[in-house]
């Protein structure tokens, strides 16, 4: 007996996809809207409250630090979802990551601060971080599959873009709060109780989850996983063994191409909000407002790459993103040390579109480059590497490199050269954006499918 071969009955409605990209859009959205409350509040007053120094600067260095710890805990939890990913579901995956976030930013929004607490004040604020990585870095393949292993084999790449809109939604979101807030709250109350306000939305994303679990369908290819697993049972190595054993070469490869997307795009948000604001002396809330802004930008731009790599490959935007990205690190820079924010306005949208073109067609091409599986295991892992090895410290970085030197072009020029590995590694990548999602194995050349999950319309 073998397993069943997926079939029209097996399709969904054009209704169905998009309840199921709605869903999935507010579902990540709200687990990125937690995460990057955190890293905006970093940047604006979790230095001073829980790390206080006599120098600003090196407090604020030790608050992105713990964004750090953050990106530290997202391989690990990548790796756990990748386990339960491809072993239970998609969904019920995503779900626990998004339970876990919630629990973990509604908590920090009740932590008492290094001057009422003491040491133990920063202590708790790491591990609680440490737990927020563990849930995104859960949360990104889940999304992401969810999204492409429903979709029709034509229109992949757009659907898997929606998936990357919940990042920019969620920091255009995170810094339109704390623009509210300090447009209301004087700054005295802002740092009193005000910065807490948005942590005890937290809770928000568990609702979320509860809706995902009752209202999105797991994924067709998951199902026929778990069908031919039925149909045909047979000893297998844990997905994570499988991974490293015939696939790691894969995992470099995903991990090698979005270096530069991950440390471009927190160095432009999170570092963008310190560097402008303390270094170059704009106020606080014209920078916030020119990230989100941005940010709402890269929200229209995002579908639309997502949707021309669907007619000409991933590659060929990620070669052509990362090599402008390479170059246009240093007028964004440049146009931000004006204190103009007009200038800063325009740099920080067309890096942003720079941006979306490699990062509306990442989660498609990530998911294109395994099997089925073990396909939450090796995107999750290529994903959450890049985002520790160079997301995570890039804040850090930008703001050591900047108390330095003085200067903002060393910034640029640390982001040009991981836009160069980038580079280099995507011409290895082979193109294969029209794979069949439902075959095991990883064939060398593309295979033009019928459409699967929802026809083309």
């Amino acid at each position: 007996m073998t397993a069943p071969t997926p079939t029209p009955s097996h399709q969904e409605e054009p209704r169905a996809m998009r309840r199921i990209a709605i869903a999935g859009v507010a579902a990540t959205t709200a687990e990125w809207l937690d995460f990057y409350v955190y890293t905006t509040a970093a940047a604006l007053v979790l230095g001073p409250l829980f790390f206080p120094a006599q120098n600003a600067a090196i407090g604020t260095i030790a608050a992105f630090g713990t964004l750090a710890v953050g990106f530290l805990a997202r391989p690990i939890g990548g790796i756990v979802a990748g386990h339960l990913g491809d072993r239970w579901g998609r969904r019920p995956t995503l779900v626990l990551a998004m339970v876990v976030m919630g629990a973990a930013t509604t908590l920090i929004g009740v932590l008492p601060t290094y001057a009422s607490a003491g040491v133990i004040a920063p202590v708790l604020l790491v591990l609680l971080r440490l737990i927020q990585g563990l849930a995104v870095g859960a949360q990104w393949a889940g999304g992401a599959l969810l999204l492409t292993e429903h979709a029709p084999v034509r229109r992949r790449g757009f659907y898997g873009s929606l998936s990357q809109l919940g990042p920019c939604l969620g920091a255009a979101l995170a810094n339109g709060i704390f623009l509210l807030l300090s447009a209301l709250l004087s700054d005295e109350n802002f740092r009193s109780w005000g910065w807490r306000l948005p942590f005890l939305g937290g809770f928000v994303v568990v609702l979320f989850g509860m809706y995902v679990q009752r209202r999105i369908e797991e994924s067709p290819v998951f199902l026929h996983l778990q069908a031919a697993s039925r149909a045909k049972p047979a000893a297998v190595r844990p997905p994570l063994v499988e991974v490293f054993r015939s696939h790691s070469k894969a995992v470099v490869q995903a991990a090698g191409s979005f270096l530069v997307g991950s440390a471009a795009y927190y160095a432009l948000t999170t570092g963008m909000v310190d560097y402008a604001s303390r270094v170059v002396g704009l106020p606080r809330s014209t920078v916030l407002a020119l990230v989100m802004g941005a940010g709402f930008v890269q929200v229209i731009t995002l579908p639309l790459f997502g949707l021309l790599s669907d007619h000409i490959g991933r590659k060929k935007l990620f070669l052509a993103g990362t090599a402008a990205m390479a170059i246009w690190v240093f007028p964004v820079f440049l146009l931000a040390d004006t204190g103009n924010k007009w200038l800063l306005g325009l740099g920080l949208v067309i890096a942003y579109v720079i941006h979306s073109s490699m990062y509306g067609p990442l989660a498609a091409m990530f998911v294109e480059m395994f099997p089925a599986e073990v396909r939450f295991s090796g995107a999750s892992l290529g994903y959450q590497i890049a985002s520790v090895v160079a997301g995570g410290f890039a804040p850090t970085i930008m703001a050591a490199l900047v108390l330095a030197t003085g200067q903002s072009w060393p910034v640029a020029a640390y982001l040009a050269v991981l836009a160069v590995i980038s580079f280099v590694t995507v011409r290895t990548i082979s193109e294969a954006f029209r794979r069949d999602l439902f075959a095991s194995g990883s064939p060398k050349q593309p295979v033009d499918v019928a459409p699967q999950g929802i026809p083309n319309e």
